[in-house]
């Protein structure tokens, strides 16, 4: 509920907006949040910027909504607010009124996860539920790389399962359909998320048409998913490196696969981290296993692929509008595309 001051300020700027006087309006709303927050009324001051933001941009008055929409994390920033569903719900209803040319959303972005990094220590690189919203934003206006990233970073595989199988059966190769899931289920052991790996894996699994089958599978790569999904219950290194040994020639299908591999193993099956070798833990502990070209004896019926398979990061993908912005965490520039690039692969920064 707007107190009685921010609904007198409202009035007045809604009569500016409606005359056109978008300036005025724009001014008016950063001089008042100023005041509040000089006199430490920060809900009010929060109250007044988002509807103040939501008005300006819903009259395409973008820069100066984005404008507006800034201040408002910084005043979430300041006061320590929590992450809460109704900040969440505000901070992601304004970026997606946000025009997706304007320079200043990305910037909005990055700051929102920061702000949720650094007040819910537990989620260091920014709220799962933000993520979640995000990404679902990005899949509505089909960009899909970046709805990849956010998703991974969230807790909902069943949604993330849905925006892969929407995203392959539009940009990939038939071929493909096992290298989808498993970048996914990869990178979020990598994120020590186990739950929402086998959700998602499940999901697609199931949902996919271009799979259509329970487990044992067709493709080798979704049997050695589905295996290492169930071997990472008992924690078991021999286990863990059999399957590196038995589906080495999947696991060479992307060299990807094996960086992340790397981290899995570290993290559920106590492998002590690599040494500094150009070789990496694979070569050093495993290097008979999958430092060597792989032979025939592991292909269940697999199809080589037309091209090597989209990392899908949201790493070192050229943007529609060629502007790349950082998400925290990431020493790496993150743009924006329509479609994957396939032979400009780097590992997904996951830091």
């Amino acid at each position: 509920m707007a107190s009685r001051g921010v609904e007198r300020v409202l009035a007045k700027c809604e009569a500016c907006i409606n005359a056109g006087n978008y300036y005025e309006a724009h001014q008016m709303f950063r001089t008042v949040s100023f005041r509040y927050n000089s006199q430490q009324k920060y809900a009010e001051a929060a109250d007044l910027l988002y509807k103040g933001a939501l008005k300006l941009l819903q009259h395409n008055q973008h820069s100066s909504g984005a404008d507006l929409s800034l201040l408002l994390l910084d005043s979430l920033s300041k006061t320590k607010s929590p992450v809460t569903e109704n900040t969440i719900s505000q901070i992601t209803k304004l970026f997606e009124v946000m025009d997706p040319d304007c320079p200043e959303r990305y910037t909005f972005l990055t700051k929102a996860i920061n702000w949720s990094s650094k007040v819910n220590k537990e989620h260091k690189r920014g709220h799962p539920d933000l993520h979640k919203r995000f990404g679902f934003i990005f899949w509505h206006e089909r960009n899909y790389p970046q709805a990849r990233y956010h998703y991974i970073h969230s807790t909902d595989g069943v949604a993330c399962a849905q925006m892969l199988l929407e995203f392959h059966t539009a940009h990939g190769y038939p071929s493909e359909v096992d290298m989808f899931i498993t970048q996914a289920v990869l990178q979020y052991l990598c994120l020590q998320n186990k739950a929402t790996a086998n959700e998602c894996f499940e999901q697609y699994t199931q949902k996919h048409p271009g799979i259509c089958q329970r487990p044992p599978f067709s493709l080798p790569l979704l049997n050695f998913i589905w295996l290492l999904l169930i071997a990472l219950d008992g924690g078991k290194l021999a286990v863990f490196t059999v399957l590196c040994e038995k589906y080495q020639v999947s696991i060479n299908r992307d060299p990807n696969y094996k960086e992340y591999l790397d981290q899995i193993g570290q993290l559920f099956f106590g492998v002590p981290p690599p040494q500094k070798t150009p070789q990496g833990l694979f070569g050093s502990l495993m290097q008979n296993v999958l430092g060597v070209s792989g032979s025939d004896d592991e292909e269940e019926g697999s199809t080589k692929t037309k091209a090597a398979a989209p990392s899908l990061q949201a790493n070192n993908i050229n943007s529609k509008d060629n502007s790349h912005n950082s998400l925290p965490g990431s020493s790496r520039n993150i743009g924006l595309a329509s479609t994957p690039s396939p032979r400009q692969e780097k590992p997904l920064d996951l830091d």
